[in-house]
């Protein structure tokens, strides 16, 4: 076995090894439907390692090298189709079928033209060339901005530069008098191996671009209360950093919420009925925030809301309103007679002031909101000082 046969055996095992990574890959991943393109692109391109083995050694040769060119510019438009998946760039279908026609046609033209010429190594190499930089344009035109998805970009398109070098260096170098000389020749052995150099490239970046997304699931996940389907304390704790970051100079409000009479609820009713109210709260308080407000679960029947670029007074205005809304939450369990509250506190950021501050001084008043009857708000206006009454509108 030659090194051009060797690498063609290399470049087999490693696209079969990534098609089956892709396979697994999918089983966990946001982006099943790309996972599984991925896949079948890197299978039918491994077939074509094999055609160009039974080119140099079976006969007939026309009948493989056609398969080879095929199946490789097949492998390329399915890796285009995942990447449509993936980046928001899908292709039509029919068009897809139409390039692959195009393309083997073109093959089967230039199938007997001189080797080695400008006519034939540029014929030969374009369409590969024009598949993968399709698949660049879409990873460098989508909304996704991470690096990684810049540097799958950049390296696509150094792939796809890299088919017309291939095409120039044939021209250089020959490529054999037929298509079963090419696995005897310097240049297959280069073309083969500066193949399966971008192969392990393409494929290892598409894979931590996958990888990366189970990732920031998992830590998403991580971070989520599952009844309240609210960020958990940790979550919760994070997305305030991450908002106050954008923002670490303006004003910014928390609220802490407490549900009245919780323990009683799940007493008297069963804790499956808790759930329900707990259920309808998270509900009630995703409904009446922006994106921008961070909302977290973070005890038992105690949520918290972080508004961002909000004084203490407006964020008081707002609880009051959550307090009233409170009171119409039906859940189908409670008898139409019983009526769900909750207490409020609310403190303001002092300027660098951390959230474990700011929580204190609003647990502070949602305590005196507790002791004042529950059912109303309280704000802390000035640390240091007793909490602040709200009136209650009844």
């Amino acid at each position: 076995m030659n090194g051009a046969a060797f690498f063609l055996a290399v470049n087999f095992i490693i696209a079969m090894s990534f098609a089956l990574a892709f396979a697994v890959v999918s089983t966990r991943s946001r982006s099943r439907a790309s996972a599984l393109w991925f896949a079948a692109a890197f299978a039918v391109a491994s077939l074509s390692a094999l055609c160009e083995l039974l080119v140099a050694y079976t006969h007939p040769a026309k009948f493989w090298a056609i398969g080879a060119f095929a199946t490789v510019l097949a492998g390329m438009i399915l890796l285009r189709v995942g990447i449509g998946e993936l980046y928001g760039r899908k292709i039509d279908p029919l068009k897809a079928a139409c390039f692959l026609s195009g393309g083997i046609f073109l093959d089967l033209l230039i199938y007997d033209l001189p080797r080695g010429t400008a006519l034939h190594a540029f014929s030969y190499q374009t369409p590969f060339a024009l598949v993968i930089f399709a698949s660049a344009v879409a990873v460098l035109s989508s909304t996704r901005r991470l690096m990684i998805d810049r540097a799958l970009g950049c390296l696509l398109l150094v792939t796809c530069l890299h088919f017309f070098a291939k095409a120039s260096l044939a021209i250089l170098v020959g490529a054999g008098t037929t298509a079963k000389d090419y696995i005897h020749t310097n240049y297959g052995l280069i073309s083969q191996s500066s193949t399966a150099v971008l192969v392990v490239a393409v494929g290892l970046t598409l894979l931590s671009v996958l990888v990366l997304e189970i990732m920031a699931d998992e830590r998403s996940n991580a971070e989520k209360d599952s009844l309240s389907g609210l960020a958990n304390r940790v979550g919760f704790e994070n997305g305030v950093k991450a908002a106050m970051a954008l923002a670490p100079n303006d004003r910014h409000a928390l609220i802490l919420c407490d549900l009245d009479h919780f323990k009683s609820i799940n007493d008297t009713f069963g804790h499956h009925v808790g759930d329900l109210v707990i259920q309808a709260f998270g509900d009630l308080l995703r409904a009446n925030t922006e994106n921008s407000v961070v909302v977290g679960r973070i005890g038992g029947e105690e949520f918290a809301v972080f508004m961002p670029n909000t004084t203490s007074e407006i964020a008081a205005l707002f609880a009051q309103l959550l307090r009233g809304e409170v009171t119409e939450i039906a859940v189908s369990e409670l008898p139409s007679s019983f009526t769900v509250m909750a207490s409020f506190g609310v403190a303001e950021f002092a300027p660098g002031e951390k959230l474990a501050s700011v929580m204190r001084a609003a647990d502070a008043a949602l305590y005196e909101a507790k002791r004042s009857g529950r059912n109303c708000v309280r704000q802390a206006r000035t640390r240091g000082t007793e909490p602040a009454a709200i009136k209650i509108m009844k």
